[in-house]
């Protein structure tokens, strides 16, 4: 069995992302890591390289300005680093995710389980989205509790966003892959760089929604969907981490948007009935 890990990666340095430790939190598993390395501002490509594992192959890419709808640039560099893998899984990480040490057993034994299992054509982790600290994540059906993060690279597949997979049985219909979940668990760290680094990243990538930047204000947030995490953070991610203690807090002043009171009635029905009513991009058959 043979596996391929791979990203894009962009402006990753004053974007605040840790791409380093993501890309060194499951070099351990893998036989060979594709990084699709944007024309960047600062010297994202050069710490790629100073990384210097023989197990990474970098491309270097431009991105497309004229492609403006609903982020689909996101889905051409995923694809670009993807159908560059070579081996019987493609393993994504986003460039602020980080994977855990102690679950990488874990997924390598499901990788090695499913391998010839024809049924079974992605598998998904369960996340942790952390926000505003190192000490605070949040829970709510608006934020995907789960997602397919590793693909089998003989799945005529692709991804109409950076977010997920779609899969074409027929050249012109697209479906969820069939998915197992494997227990693991994903570290999502987007929201807890600085709140300077996340507007200057809404300020050069919002033109790919047709949108323009809004200022971002962390504490503009439902207070009631933030969860004290009591766990432990990846060893590869720590020194990267804030140091703030406590649980972050919301604006005790905010009003709810019209959203946010659609997923407050989401989460209630949640926790009345026992649903899970976030949004899932596959199709769990196992």
């Amino acid at each position: 069995m043979t596996i391929s890990a791979f990203t894009f990666i962009k402006n990753g340095e004053i974007l605040g992302y840790p791409f380093v430790e993501s890309i060194k939190s499951i070099l351990p598993i893998v036989d060979e890591f594709v990084v699709n390395v944007g024309q960047s501002e600062d010297d994202t490509l050069k710490i790629i390289h100073a990384i210097d594992s023989p197990k990474i192959r970098i491309i270097e890419s431009q991105w497309n300005n004229h492609m403006k709808d609903r982020g689909y640039v996101y889905g051409q560099q995923k694809m670009i680093a993807q159908f560059n893998c070579t081996g019987d899984w493609a393993f994504y990480l986003e460039g602020d995710e980080v994977v855990h040490e102690d679950d990488l057993d874990k997924i390598y034994a499901c990788m090695k389980k499913y391998k010839d299992d024809a049924d079974v054509e992605a598998i998904v982790f369960d996340y942790y989205h952390f926000y505003g600290n190192a000490n605070s994540y949040l829970w709510s059906p608006a934020w995907y509790r789960k997602a397919p993060r590793i693909i089998k690279n003989s799945i005529r597949s692709y991804a109409p966003d950076g977010l997920f997979w779609l899969v074409l049985d027929k050249n012109k219909i697209g479906r969820y892959p069939k998915a197992v979940e494997c227990g693991a668990k994903m570290y999502h760290y987007g929201w807890v760089r600085s709140e300077a680094q996340m507007n200057l990243k809404s300020e050069k990538v919002q033109q790919y929604w047709n949108k323009g930047h809004k200022t971002i204000n962390y504490a503009d947030i439902d207070g009631r969907i933030i969860q004290e995490f009591t766990g432990t953070h990846p060893k590869i991610v720590q020194e990267w981490l804030p140091k703030e203690k406590g649980v972050f807090q919301a604006d005790k002043h905010h009003i709810l948007t019209s959203k946010e009171k659609k997923h407050r009635m989401m989460l209630t029905l949640e926790n009345l009935f026992g649903l899970e009513l976030s949004k899932k991009h596959y199709k769990r058959i196992k």
